[in-house]
């Protein structure tokens, strides 16, 4: 007997998952039992699982299905090193097969920063689906791909606040646009960022923070939340490419700075 819950998530895997984007229901639904299919929540600021210990691996892929986001923060220093938002996966680099078990480095806790609704992928249906689907494989590695390629802009995180905050919008700016997320119809990139998040990532203070923002807003780059904004914590981006000057800029370059 069809169950209703579990077909509408079938469909929005396909219709709006990278990793699935293109297969039909009919074709993920024989991998996946609809027994298997259910939403579960993680609460804000509770950790998932700690990533990266020895010899401990996942047993599930995690897909974030609604709100969010999920941050990895790496030890000792505390330092933001992956976010995932709705319609992306999680948990790939600590599964027992393909790259995840080349993947390795120092453990990181993997927390909720909001409340999220996620859905659990089976080792064994991902592995039945990898071996078979090869479009499905190819964006499976991709996924590992576009982990090394957030952490490479944040390298190149200085500590100079606009260059620092400029690097990581842009890393997500690339994230989330070669998964299809973005941007929405209107050419923005909508980020849930909180301060906070932003912080932690560029190893800045929130009040730094805070002051690059209102500059990157003044100036065009970001433009401000809409009336309808349901959270307070939305960075909208208007200019992704101009970002790519701050991003690159030195003291010198970013006048509107007032610090040297």
């Amino acid at each position: 007997m069809s169950n209703p819950a579990a077909s509408a998530l079938l469909t929005t895997l396909c219709e709006q998952v990278y990793l699935f984007r293109g297969m039909t229901p009919a074709t993920l639904g024989a991998y996946l039992p609809q027994e298997s299919l259910h939403l579960e929540t993680l609460f804000s600021n509770r950790p998932v699982y700690t990533a990266f210990l020895p010899d401990i691996y996942l047993d599930v892929l995690y897909v974030v299905i609604q709100d969010g986001l999920i941050v990895t923060r790496s030890t000792p220093l505390d330092r933001i090193v992956s976010i995932t938002y709705p319609y992306s996966c999680f948990g790939m680099r600590n599964l027992p097969f393909s790259h995840g078990q080349a993947t390795r480095a120092f453990p990181s806790l993997v927390e909720a920063y909001k409340t999220t609704q996620v859905l659990k992928l089976p080792l064994a249906a991902l592995e039945g689906m990898y071996h078979e689907q090869p479009e499905l494989r190819d964006r499976y590695q991709y996924l590992f791909e576009l982990r090394i390629k957030f952490q490479y802009h944040l390298l190149n995180c200085s500590t100079y606040p606009p260059q620092a905050v400029a690097a990581l919008l842009r890393a997500l700016i690339y994230q989330e646009r070669e998964l299809g997320n973005q941007p929405n119809p209107d050419g923005l990139y909508h980020l849930d960022l909180p301060i906070d998040v932003i912080a932690r990532a560029c190893q800045l203070n929130p009040r730094t923070v805070e002051q690059v923002l209102k500059g990157l807003q003044k100036e065009g780059y970001l433009a401000k939340p809409p009336k309808s904004a349901v959270t307070e914590d939305g960075v909208y981006i208007a200019d992704p490419n101009g970002l790519k000057d701050i991003y690159s800029a030195t003291r010198d370059k970013v006048t509107w700075w007032p610090l040297r």
